[in-house]
Order: structure tokens, then C-alpha cells, then sequence
């Protein structure tokens, strides 16, 4: 049996636009197909709708799918999740992040392609609570679902009539998810 040669958050960077929708597992690249139409348009309008609560109540700050995150070392993991969130006493003031941001999200946010395995997206939340993210967020857009999960508690499935809730990560925001789910 060949060893994988591992690679580093460093050497992924370095690569620049050859690593374009690429993220690091464990040390291995893993590609990721472009995004369907309503995983983007789930994707923006959420982004949307936590700017607006995060911003009014100067929370922290927001991130866009193309940030990467190291969640993890030796070997490196560098996830990037459609929406991030991390809280204002986790940034430092006018810190400039040049490389990807070395720490993992306080909320992660995946949407749900057609080709993600359920084994993948286990891991992947996995890999965010392992490297300190305090809140997950799964969106099924096909099933109309956001699923959340928090260290050492039981996942929750939120289904279309109920409303999606910030926790103590995000405190005060709350989302009916019809607003999410139903295209204008």
C-alpha cells in the first residue's frame, strides 16, 4: 500500500486559484463541485439575515464560502462552510487575516449538496467542534430542514413551520424558517 502524502494548510494556500473550491481533510484534498442554484440562493439569503442581526448589535463578524478555516493540525484540516460567524472577543480589533483565518468559526453553517455523502458531512462537523466552533448548522434545501448541532448535545431537526435560533452564539437572532425556504 502507497502513503498519501499529506499536505499542509500552508501548502494549500500556496497553491492560490489551483486549490479554488478545494478544501483539506485530514491532510488530503478534497474537491467540491460548484453550487446549485438554491444552495446559493439559501446560501446568500441566510448570510443576509444573520448581516442584518450580527451587524445591529455589533456581534462579531461574518464570512462568505470562500474563507477557509484551519479546524484542525497534524495533519491540517481547512474546511470552508458556506456562512461562518465568529464572535467579536474571538477578533482581534482591526486584525488583518491575510492566509486563512487560524482558527475554527464560533457557528459553521454547510448546506447540503446532492453529492455530499452523510459520512462526509459527519465529519466535517466533526472536524469544526474539534477545533472549537460552539454551534453547527446543517441545510437540507431538498427537505426544507436545518439540523443544528452544539458540543455534547442531542442534534435538533428544525423542520419549514419552525424558527431557527441563535443560542448564546448568536443571542437574540431568530428565523422563521419559511423566510429561508420559500423563494420570493
Amino acid at each position: 500500500m502507497v502513503a498519501t502524502k499529506l499536505i499542509t494548510a500552508a501548502q494549500l494556500l500556496a497553491m492560490g486559484s489551483e486549490a479554488d473550491q478545494t478544501e483539506l481533510v485530514e491532510g488530503e484534498l478534497v474537491k467540491m463541485s460548484p453550487a446549485s442554484g438554491d444552495h446559493g440562493r439559501i446560501g446568500s439569503d441566510l448570510h443576509g439575515f444573520l448581516w442584518m442581526h450580527v451587524r445591529a448589535h455589533r456581534l462579531g463578524q461574518l464570512f462568505t464560502v470562500e474563507t477557509g478555516f484551519i479546524v484542525g493540525r497534524h495533519p491540517d484540516s481547512v474546511l470552508a462552510p458556506d456562512v461562518a460567524f465568529v464572535s467579536v472577543d474571538r477578533l482581534v480589533a482591526n486584525q488583518q487575516l491575510p492566509g486563512f483565518v487560524p482558527f475554527a468559526p464560533d457557528l459553521a453553517v454547510e448546506i447540503e449538496s446532492p453529492s455530499n455523502t452523510r459520512a462526509e458531512l459527519r465529519r466535517k462537523i466533526e472536524l469544526y467542534f474539534g477545533g472549537g466552533s460552539r454551534l453547527v448548522w446543517l441545510v437540507r434545501p431538498t427537505r426544507h430542514t436545518v439540523t443544528v448541532f452544539a458540543p455534547e448535545l442531542v442534534e435538533v431537526v428544525l423542520r419549514e413551520a419552525d424558527t431557527l435560533d441563535g443560542g448564546d452564539v448568536l443571542p437574540g437572532f431568530r428565523l422563521p424558517l419559511t423566510d429561508l425556504f420559500s423563494a420570493p
